[in-house]
């Protein structure tokens, strides 16, 4: 884990790290000459279970003990990048936030996978048509554009996202649930990969 120092004494940056001796570290200021020594906090070991949709991976992260984890949080593990989406602590309990030596498993969403999310195309006669779609998490999907998903062209009259409904306005993939509306005749702005399943991503 890479740490990041500033002098205490005056506030430079410039900070090179002059000797190393288990959790302690010499540091000194290029910019004042000013030596000090600082004591790393001891490092925990945690599983966390990273999620790349239906497949499920084991792996850890190393976290500073003292520390609080929160739901949301973005933790680097050695294959991933992983926003944390539950905590359990021992006995299975299910919280939103921890300090790390009291957590037994991270739950995550890993970042480097692609976003998949849902589609619902309504068509005459009250049926509706859905889809799974798979695209590039910081790809922006606006409410009114047109959209063309397994041979259908539908207007996006609604974009659910993990936390509200909207009917205007745009969003992120990454936060994006399930876009919704009418199928129309018409050209469509673009047109998305339908999700065939982690294994057919894998060799694509």
């Amino acid at each position: 884990m890479e740490e990041y120092y500033v002098c205490p004494q005056c506030g430079s940056e410039d900070v090179e790290v002059i000797k190393e001796r288990g959790r302690e570290v010499t540091l000194r200021c290029n910019e004042c000459g000013y030596v000090w020594i600082v004591t790393l906090p001891k490092l925990r070991k945690i599983p966390i279970i990273v999620s790349k949709h239906e497949r499920s991976f084991r792996e850890f992260v190393e976290l500073p003990e003292g520390e609080v984890v929160k739901v949301g949080d973005i933790v680097e593990t050695d294959e991933d990048e992983v926003r944390i989406l539950s905590i359990e602590l021992p006995g299975g309990k299910r919280v939103r936030k921890a300090k790390v030596e009291e957590i037994q498993t991270l739950w995550g969403e890993s970042l480097t996978y692609p976003k998949v999310f849902g589609v619902s195309i309504y068509l005459p006669g009250g049926i509706t048509q859905s889809f799974k779609v798979v695209v590039d998490r910081d790809e922006e999907f606006v409410v009114g554009e047109v959209i063309e998903v397994g041979g259908y062209t539908f207007k996006v009259e609604m974009i659910k996202t993990e936390k509200k409904l909207m009917r205007s306005g745009k969003a992120k993939a990454d936060k994006i649930v399930r876009l919704m509306g009418h199928a129309i005749k018409g050209r469509a702005r673009r047109k998305l990969k339908i999700y065939e399943g982690y294994d057919a991503l894998q060799n694509t």
